[in-house]
């Protein structure tokens, strides 16, 4: 077993070894001995250990996972972090109402007393990674079953993590890495004690809104910073009045050089998820299929939204943060797919599996191993694709519907009453409900839910084959879904607020029967069911054998192709990607410059179109072409740039670094026409898009008064 392990990791250093490119998200502890020579023969002029080291301080101490999904950076010694506006668009949200509408207005703290609280927002930093491989596989041979495999692993990880931190008050994960094929261990420490210092108005941090979603130019001035705050022995704690900003071991220095076309750059974050390595059949069905159906479903969506939101601020407030995550995704699906259309990515995995089908059949040993590979991914994913676009309905338009997926919150307090568990365990569950009901009516509009209702559950049972779909959707006996949904909402305990506390307020064991009886909770519990009995089975079996087959494909790839790049596809752990600053064609005749200005703005707002309103505090400055120290040589105000780093979902609020590991930019975005880099890199066309570092400083400093903030920092003239 070992050998076999020692064999793959040659094949990869290999692999890595012999080809240079752009495309990747590095591991940080193997940059010194993979990636180093690349990044200085492109004009980096730090070392890799200035990078990633254990045993000194280094810009890892300085680069967090922000909340469950960005990335974020220190940028002071006094805890001072930046990340994206969207990043922190929750917390924003949650703070502002109709009469502190932050989100519209913008906050900044002037001092730290002024600084707000954020209840459940943690940022986490990476202590140290490393390999484990042996270890997690410790125990597997050859012929055992895959449930034996990964049960195998999985007490092999238990015990790795739980040695790796005793003693101590520090995290500890094992991810896998290559489909199974290596495993890496990631001690972190995480803080709970976060809090809102300032974010711009929505007009200039999401400025473009939906329309400019994706594209370049861009013009946004996507950022908000927040604070850490730790106890007195700069140790994370929760939240407490003595708590005293972090003094961290490393924070970036902030540079106003800015960058220039053909300028080396790296960013440096927790990318989410790539998968580069599917079959054909696989990037099929994601674009092909899955895709075109949650397009269409989130369109609908969000146009309900827009009705609803253009009619009162107060809903406006409410559904800003959703209204932008589901418009996210919708147009990042349309991108994508796009993109694997134009460059034809089926057909070039359908010749590279000809090319491997061919080389495995010209070795007795390779073609035992591997000939039937292909055509059992071919079977399997036949079989998935029916319960695959299954699971994306449900996803879609049964657990969209806010009510229903907030109906299935009680589920264990009815299985609890039906199973007569005992009066603590039923407390505690009425207690946990008592506590989410706040959060959830606050951010709730039940005209607005009622007609997604309608409008979903109608796509679904016009859209999906009978035998997919929940027998209770086959079998309504309404005229319309409007009708439908008029009756369950009118009948439905869950409508609001104060018909759930009336239940909760004065529970009692035998009330388990109300919630059961209630349209709403049985519609969602047979949503569920459905799931559980009829999808879940045969998804949860392909899954597994198609994990299995994946794992063994990875391998086979990398003997295959012994001078092709191989990266670690991203799985939510600490990454670097690095590139040139450069501007790309993205259609005959058109050619995108590497960077965009103030005047970009100011010429958007004159097309007036809501996304492009533009502060009239924003024109003073650009009338007297007044930058101050942020301007550049030329003397514009330059506000974004993109170049050639490939990044993914995670990424946003990264810090993008410069030849000297100074902080010039703030990652937030791709190019649409690059989206599909999750799937299939493109060196021509996937470019990532940053903010400015001296646009973000301009506005803290000049619009927002808060030059304070920008004095914390350590700045790079």
């Amino acid at each position: 077993m070992i050998k076999r392990i020692v064999t793959f990791s040659v094949i990869v250093l290999l692999s890595f070894r012999l080809s240079y490119a752009v495309e990747g998200m590095w591991l940080p502890m193997l940059l010194e001995q993979l990636n180093e020579d690349e990044m200085t023969s492109m004009g980096m002029r730090i070392s890799a250990e200035d990078i990633y080291s254990i045993n000194k301080s280094s810009l890892k101490d300085a680069i967090l996972l922000f909340g469950r999904g960005c990335t974020a950076e220190i940028i002071s010694d006094q805890g001072l972090i930046l990340t994206n506006h969207h990043c922190g668009y929750g917390q924003i949200q949650r703070h502002s109402s109709v009469e502190n509408d932050y989100l519209t207005k913008g906050f900044w703290a002037m001092d730290k007393s002024q600084e707000l609280v954020n209840p459940g927002l943690s940022v986490t930093l990476l202590v140290r990674m490393e390999d484990v491989t042996a270890r997690a596989l410790n125990g597997v041979k050859a012929g055992i079953t895959e449930k034996e495999r990964a049960d195998l692993i999985s007490s092999n990880i238990k015990t790795i993590e739980e040695e790796a931190i005793k003693g101590t008050a520090y995290g500890a994960k094992v991810r896998p890495f290559y489909y199974g094929n290596q495993y890496y261990l990631f001690i972190t420490e995480t803080f709970n004690d976060v809090r809102l210092v300032g974010a711009p108005p929505s007009s200039i941090g999401k400025f473009g809104g939906d329309t400019d979603n994706w594209m370049w130019p861009r013009h946004t001035g996507d950022f908000s910073l927040f604070r850490i705050y730790v106890n007195k022995n700069n140790e994370p704690a929760d939240y407490s009045p003595d708590n005293v900003p972090y003094k961290p071991k490393n924070h970036l220095p902030v540079s106003l050089k800015g960058v220039e076309e053909n300028d080396f750059t790296f960013v440096f974050g927790y990318p989410g998820r790539t998968q580069e390595y599917l079959p054909s059949f696989a990037v099929d069905l994601i674009s092909n299929h899955k895709n075109p159906a949650a397009i269409r479903l989130r369109e609908q969506r969000l146009d309900i939204f827009d009705e609803y939101m253009n009619q009162s601020d107060l809903v406006r407030i409410q559904y800003s943060a959703k209204h932008a995550g589901v418009a996210n995704f919708w147009k990042k699906m349309i991108g994508e797919s796009r993109g694997i259309n134009r460059l034809d990515a089926v057909t070039k995995k359908q010749n590279l599996q000809e090319e491997f089908k061919a080389w495995a059949l010209a070795d007795a040993e390779r073609s035992k191993k591997y000939s039937s590979l292909i055509a059992e991914f071919e079977k399997t994913y036949n079989q998935l694709l029916p319960y695959s676009v299954a699971e994306t309905y449900l996803q879609e338009a049964g657990f969209s519907v806010e009510a229903i997926g907030y109906a299935l919150r009680y589920r264990k307090l009815v299985e609890a009453g039906k199973a007569n568990a005992s009066a603590d365990e039923i407390n505690n569950l009425v207690k946990q409900l008592q506590d989410g009901v706040s959060g959830f009516y606050k951010y709730y509009h039940q005209p607005l839910d009622r007609k997604v209702f309608a409008a979903m559950l109608n796509d679904w049972a016009s859209n999906q084959p009978i035998n997919l779909t929940p027998v209770t959707l086959r079998n309504q006996k309404y005229k319309s879904y409007k009708e439908w949904a008029d009756n369950i909402y009118g009948k439905t305990f869950l409508s609001d607020s104060n018909s759930v506390r009336k239940i909760l307020n004065n529970y009692k064991a035998r009330d388990y029967k109300k919630i059961e009886k209630d349209p709403l909770y049985k519609l969602g519990l047979s949503f569920f069911d459905y799931y559980q009995t009829q999808v879940m089975p045969v998804t949860g079996v392909l899954s597994a054998r198609l994990d299995s087959l994946q794992r063994l494909y990875m391998q086979a790839l990398m003997e295959f192709q012994p001078n092709k790049r191989f990266f670690p596809d991203a799985n939510s752990t600490l990454r670097v990607s690095y590139g040139k600053v450069d501007g790309y064609t993205p259609m005959d005749a058109v050619n995108y410059g590497h960077y965009t200005t103030l005047n970009g703005i100011i010429e958007k707002d004159a097309l007036g179109v809501y996304d492009y309103v533009v502060e009239p505090r924003l024109k003073e400055p650009f009338k007297d072409k007044n930058y101050g120290q942020y301007a550049a040589p030329d003397g514009t105000m330059r506000v974004a740039f993109i170049a050639s780093n490939h990044t993914t979902g995670g990424n946003s609020g990264s810090p993008v670094l410069n030849a000297d590991g100074h902080l010039v930019g703030l990652n937030f975005d791709r190019n649409w026409e690059g989206t599909m880099s999750d799937l299939i890199y493109d060196p021509d066309q996937c470019k990532n898009i940053s903010l400015d570092i001296r646009y973000c400083l301009f506005v803290i400093d000049k619009y927002a008064g808060a030059g304070h903030l920008v004095n914390e920092m350590t700045i790079i003239r």
